[in-house]
This record gives C-alpha cells, structure tokens and sequence, in this order.
C-alpha cells in the first residue's frame, strides 16, 4: 500500500543552526499518528514543510506518492484544498461570526449563499456538539474549550482528506481536553482522513493514536505503534513518554543553557 504521506531525509537550518537533520515519516492512508517531543525538537518546522509553509534545504515529502517540494504556487494551492488543520491557539477570525468561521475556506472553493453556509456551520457544530445559537456569536464570547471546537469545525467542513492538529488540547482541562480527543476521532473517522499530531499532552496522545513518532534533535528517534511506546528501550523516549524529572533530556537541556551562557 503506498503512504499516504511519506517524508524522506528532511533538513532545515535557519541562520545557520540545524533544526532538522534528517526527518524520515510514513504515515498510511487513515492513519492517526501523533508526533511528541521537546520544545524546539523540529516538530512544528515538520510541519509547516508538509504544508509548503517552509521549504525545506533537503529532503522529499510524498503525497500519494507525488513529491511536492519545489512545487510551484498553484500546485500548492491545489495541494493544500486537500488539508484541514487546527492552530495551537485556534487562530479564528475574531471579527468575523462563528458561522463565517466555519465556513471562511469552504466558501473559498465554491459559490454559497448566506442561508447555505450558515446552514452548513449549524449542521458541523452540532456534529461537534455544540448548539446552533453558537453560530451567530464571535470567538471571544467562547470558552477556550468551545473555541477548540470550531476550530476543528472550520477545520473538517470541506471533508479534508489530510487532518493536521497542533497542540489541540493545549491550555485545556483534563475533562475538556478528553471531550476534543474524542470529537479528533471521531471527525477523522468520519471522514475517512489520515491525520498528524503535534502534542505535549501524553493522555491525549493515548487517546488518539494510531502511531507515534519521537522526534530529538532533529531526527526521529523511535516511531511504533502507539501500544508500544511505553518500553521502546530508548531512554529519551523513556523519559518524555512518562514525565520523568531526570533522564538524557533534561541532562542536554541543562547542558545547551549552561554552553551558551559560557557563549554570552
């Protein structure tokens, strides 16, 4: 079965520091995999080079089997109508009603009415659990968690058929951010999408993953099924996945400050 996404050998370096030294993912067709590490690891550049929000210096990204680095601006475009994603902090249009929000980029792509898009935002946020009032209000008459939820909403509306989330329970409670896991699987069942995750939150990782992949400095280091990632055997990997105070990645943190704090 070909990948749906398959990365190979990807770096980048900015202002000469190498931020990623060789990402290599697969990722098949409806697969969720959630992609973990330390702050400044490489994840979110991962990221937006699959988006072509970046180019990387090396390096291929594969969708269904077509490369799309170095393509021009419309193939671009054109690649990217087949996305849906969802920011760390929702990054909804905060002048702008809830129903056109939800629709901002499906209205984009074809002619809708008012009535239509409208009724199109009512039927997403019900699906999503949300009542149809919430349509008409603004992001900043929300809770975070119902923010959360349109974002996903705008997100899935023209049925993607690649999800990608960054940090989606970021700044959640437990309970709340258990409710987004769920409303995760389920649009991404629904739709049949294949799915990346960025993620600092182990619980919702457990929740959502099919695979997991554990980048450090800048390549991947271990990438399994998510049941496996609890005795990988690799102590970096060891240490993240359970929290640990003290291990090898705290050990390279204190060790970075104290270099370039000889440097200063």
């Amino acid at each position: 079965m070909t990948a749906k996404i398959k990365i190979e050998n990807l770096k980048k370096s900015f202002a000469g520091k190498d931020i990623l030294k060789g990402v290599s993912l697969e990722v098949a067709p409806q697969e969720s995999l959630v992609i973990i590490g330390t702050s400044g690891c490489g994840k979110s550049v991962t990221l937006k080079c699959l988006l072509g929000l970046i180019t990387p210096d090396e390096g291929a990204i594969y969708i269904d089997g077509q490369n799309t680095v170095g393509q021009s601006r419309k193939q671009r475009e054109e690649m990217l109508h087949r996305f849906g994603m969802t920011f760390q902090f929702g990054a909804l249009f905060d002048s702008l009603p809830i129903w056109e929000n939800i629709t901002f980029r499906l209205r984009q792509k074809m002619p809708m009415s008012k009535e239509e898009a409208r009724e199109t935002a009512r039927t997403i946020v019900g699906q999503l659990g949300l009542g149809s009032h919430v349509i008409d209000q603004y992001p900043a008459e929300l809770s975070g968690g119902m923010q959360k939820r349109v974002a996903l909403a705008r997100a899935v509306a023209d049925k993607p058929e690649i999800l990608l989330f960054d940090e989606p329970t970021s700044g959640l409670d437990p309970i709340t951010g258990g409710v987004i896991d769920d409303l995760i699987k389920d649009s991404v069942k629904r739709l049949g999408a294949t799915a990346i995750t960025i993620s600092h939150d182990m619980a919702s990782v457990r929740r959502i993953a099919d695979k997991v992949a554990m980048i450090h400095q800048g390549v991947v280091i271990w990438c399994g099924p998510a049941s496996e990632m609890d005795d990988t055997g690799i102590a970096e990997v060891d240490q993240f996945v359970h929290g640990k105070a003290h291990g090898p990645l705290t050990t390279a943190i204190n060790a970075s400050a104290l270099s370039e704090g000889q440097a200063e």
